[in-house]
């Protein structure tokens, strides 16, 4: 009778067993999506996707993050630079190959993707990404994607980065992006991407920070962005944008950082972009503006730096800056400046090369007038 109560636990206790680690398991379908996705890529050096084995995928596979009720998949983190111990281990950050599988598709409660800097994966973005209802974040920067982003970008209602940033990407930025109500940063410097920027970019209400440098847009400068209240980043250099700035952008409450060199921007610089307070570090050197230096600036300017150098400025260096709170970096060579350069802070502390090759001017720390 003893040899059955005990045999008779022994089940009991084996089928709690498989009963807990059904329960604790991720979706079958899950994983089946997920070594699809491992299946596209090679990964030599790190032995990332060794960890890829068993049935729980939400156990113990590197970079992946279950939801602990559902147990459906909800992050995919990989980065392949990375202060893990993985890396630290090997002495070397990440290098993968490969593309970025559909497969990922199915994963249909994923709310974060990131798959940056791992520098060789190339193909294109799978546009059924646009699809996944619950995503928040898609970081894909530091690789060599190329194609277009997809057109239905959009649909991702609850995206707040978009990281594209760093690849080969090409074609125009999609209409739709500005349908992406919660984004609140939107990183696509370093690609080929043309055309314009969408015109009504100014109805991402929630976005801070807009990187877009280092394309080959054309256009202007939509004056929408003016509408961006929480907009504290903004990066168009090294593009191909015409036309002159919006006086609109030196509205914008909480501007910090506003980069718009090397492009072929023409007209004036606006006054009130010079008298904003925020503003702490403005770049618009290798344009073509013209017209005087807004004598706007006073004590409560302050300027990490300054770089209107490479234009057709013309006029004298503005005594108001003599004023500024701090002045830490300016440049304003290569212009047609004239006057004398005035005397004591900040412009004791600038060199020669803040101020050379401009049309007449003199004093320290050029010869004397």
């Amino acid at each position: 009778m003893m040899r059955l109560t005990g045999d008779f636990l022994a089940t009991v206790l084996t089928l709690l067993i498989t009963v807990i680690s059904t329960v604790h398991a991720c979706s079958p379908s899950d994983r089946a999506a997920l070594l699809s996705f491992k299946a596209a890529l090679n990964e030599p050096h790190l032995g990332i996707f060794a960890t890829w084995s068993g049935t729980n995928c939400c156990t113990n596979w590197y970079g992946i993050t279950c939801d602990p009720e559902t147990k459906r998949v909800a992050d995919i983190i990989l980065r392949g630079e990375s202060e893990d111990p993985i890396f630290q281990k090997t002495g070397r950050t990440g290098h993968m190959t490969g593309s970025i599988s559909p497969s990922l598709c199915r994963l249909d409660r994923l709310t974060t993707l990131v798959i940056a800097d791992w520098k060789s994966i190339s193909g294109e973005i799978p546009a059924c990404i646009a699809a996944l209802p619950r995503l928040r974040i898609l970081d894909l920067v530091g690789n060599k994607i190329t194609g277009s982003i997809p057109a239905s970008i959009g649909n991702l209602s609850r995206l707040t980065v978009l990281n594209l940033a760093d690849n080969r990407i090409s074609g125009e930025i999609p209409a739709s992006v500005v349908d992406l109500k919660s984004l609140m940063h939107l990183e696509l410097a370093n690609n080929k991407l043309c055309g314009e920027i969408p015109f009504n970019i100014g109805k991402l209400s929630m976005m801070s920070r807009a990187l877009l440098s280092r394309n080959q847009l054309t256009g202007s400068i939509p004056s929408s962005l003016a509408n961006l209240h929480r907009l504290a980043d903004l990066d168009l250099s090294t593009n191909r944008l015409t036309g002159s700035i919006p006086l609109q952008l030196g509205s914008i409450p909480i501007l910090s950082t506003l980069n718009l060199d090397s492009n072929r921007l023409s007209g004036k610089i606006p006054t009130n972009l010079l008298s904003n307070t925020g503003l702490s570090i403005l770049n618009l050197s290798r344009n073509s503006l013209e017209g005087n230096i807004p004598n706007v600036f006073g004590p409560k300017t302050y300027l990490i730096a300054l770089d209107l150098s490479y234009n057709n400025l013309n006029g004298s260096i503005p005594k108001s800056l003599s004023s500024a709170k701090y002045v830490g970096h300016l440049d304003v060579s290569h212009n047609h400046l004239c006057g004398a350069i005035p005397k004591g802070t900040p412009f004791d502390r600038f060199e020669a090369s803040s101020f050379c090759d401009n049309d007449c001017l003199c004093g320290m720390p050029l010869p004397t007038c």
